[in-house]
């Protein structure tokens, strides 16, 4: 399945193993991701906006560029997680883990 550059806005992908993936350049609008599990993702430029990514491990994922304006990522895991020149403007981070020592749910 090629999910390079794939219009995935507003599925349903709660609780999916993306991890490994490559969704460069996805359109993942307004998608649920809560409780996804997308370690090692690759994310560059895809778009986010006002996706529900909550509880979602994002360890050492790749945001570069990414879009994640209006993005829901309360007690999301991105520990290690590269971030650079993504946009989160208005993204909602309450209780994301950005390191994870001493944090029980991380792997």
């Amino acid at each position: 399945m090629i999910l390079t550059g794939a219009d995935l806005s507003n599925a349903n992908l709660s609780g999916v193993d993306l991890s490994g993936k490559n969704l460069t350049g996805t359109n993942l609008t307004g998608a649920d991701l809560s409780n996804a599990k997308m370690l090692d993702v690759n994310l560059t430029g895809a778009n986010l906006q006002n996706a529900d990514l909550r509880y979602t491990l994002l360890v050492d994922a790749n945001l570069l560029n990414a879009i994640l304006t209006g993005a829901d990522l309360s007690q999301a895991v991105l520990s290690g997680a590269i971030l650079t020149d993504a946009n989160l403007e208005d993204a909602i981070l309450t209780n994301a883990i950005l390191n994870c020592i001493g944090h029980s749910i991380c792997i």
